[in-house]
C-alpha cells in the first residue's frame, strides 16, 4: 500500500486545504510558504496508474471539496488540493479493466468541507466508476482471490463515515484498522508496529501497518527547504525495509503495509514476496 496514494500532485495554485489550522491557510497566501507546503505535502512520486504497475493494490485517500467552488466536485486533498478525485477512479478503473484478476482496496478515510450531499454525490461518483466491479461488504475471512474472481469484482471500498450503512458496497471504515505512530524517530516506529501487530484482532478486519514517520512542526521548521523526502524519508527507509522483510503474513502476522515513495527501494516486491512464507506453509511435506 501507499500512504497518501494521490499526492504526487497537488497545486500549489489553489488555496491551502481545510485540511490545515487556521494560521497556515492564512501563511499560505503567501506562494513561497505554498511552495514549501507542497515539499512536505508530496508523499508519493507516482501516479495511480504507476503505483498500480509497479504493485501497489492498496491506497490511502484523503479527499475534500473546494469551499467557495459553486460545483460538488471532491478532491484528493494533503495540505493542498490534488486532482477531482473522479480523474484518480478513472484512472484506477482503466488498469482494472486491462487485468481483470487484479483487486484493489481504497481506504476513503478522512474527510474535509463536506456535508452529506457531498458524500452522496462522491458516493454516486464511486458506483459509476465501478459499477458491478464493487464487492459488498461480507466476512472479511471469504474474502479470498478466488471467491472475487468468480464474482468478477475487483474493488473493496472502505469509507469512514456513518452514511455507509445505506450503501452495500460500502464497507465500514472499522474494518480496517490503520494504528499511527505519529513519530521522527524509526526505532519508536518499529516498535510501534511490533506492538500493534501483537495486538491485531485475530478475524474479522484488515489491518494496515503504516511504515511511515510524521514530521512535527518542529521538523519541518528545521528542515523547511529540504521536505520530507530528504530528511526523513531517504535516510530512514532501509531500515524499515528491514524490518518489512522480516515480517510473517497471515494471522497475528502483517497484512497491508504502507509507504512514502513507494518507488525508492522496490517497496511492493518486498511485501509482496512475504507471500511466499504463505506458500511455502502450504506445500505438502515429502
Amino acid at each position: 500500500g501507499s500512504h497518501d496514494s494521490f499526492s504526487y500532485w497537488v497545486d500549489e495554485k489553489s488555496p491551502a486545504g481545510p485540511d490545515q489550522a487556521t494560521a497556515i491557510k492564512r501563511l499560505a497566501r503567501i506562494s513561497l510558504v505554498k511552495k514549501i507546503m507542497k515539499k512536505w505535502s508530496v508523499t508519493q512520486n507516482l501516479t495511480f496508474k504507476e503505483q498500480l504497475e509497479s504493485g501497489i493494490r492498496y491506497f490511502d485517500l484523503r479527499v475534500s471539496s473546494k469551499p467557495g467552488e459553486v460545483e460538488r466536485e471532491i478532491y484528493f486533498i494533503h495540505g493542498l488540493f490534488g486532482i477531482r478525485v473522479w480523474d484518480g477512479l478513472k484512472e484506477i478503473n482503466t488498469f482494472l479493466e486491462q487485468h481483470p484478476k487484479e483487486v484493489v482496496f481504497l481506504d476513503f478515510n478522512h474527510f474535509y468541507a463536506m456535508d452529506d450531499s457531498h458524500h452522496f454525490f462522491l458516493i454516486s461518483r464511486i458506483r459509476s466508476a465501478f459499477g458491478s466491479k464493487l464487492c459488498s461488504v461480507k466476512c472479511v475471512e471469504y474474502v479470498t482471490l478466488q471467491y472475487m474472481w468468480e464474482k468478477k469484482h475487483q474493488v473493496l471500498i472502505f469509507y469512514h463515515y456513518p452514511l455507509y450503512r445505506e450503501y452495500p458496497f460500502l464497507w465500514p471504515g472499522s474494518k480496517m484498522p490503520a494504528p499511527w505512530a505519529n513519530t521522527t524517530n524509526v526505532h519508536n516506529l518499529l516498535q510501534f508496529l511490533e506492538t500493534t501487530l501483537e495486538e491485531r484482532s485475530r478475524y474479522g478486519t484488515f489491518h494496515v501497518s503504516q511504515a511511515i514517520l510524521t514530521p512535527q512542526v518542529k521538523t519541518i521548521a528545521q528542515h523547511l527547504v529540504r521536505g520530507l523526502k530528504n530528511t526523513l524519508v531517504h535516510r530512514n527507509l532501509p531500515m524499515i525495509v528491514n524490518w518489512v522483510k522480516a515480517q510473517k503474513p497471515g494471522v497475528r502476522g502483517v497484512n497491508i503495509i504502507t509507504s512514502d515513495f513507494v518507488e525508492l527501494v522496490d517497496f511492493a516486491a518486498t511485501v509482496i514476496a512475504l507471500n511466499d512464507l504463505l506458500l511455502e506453509e502450504d506445500a505438502p511435506t515429502t
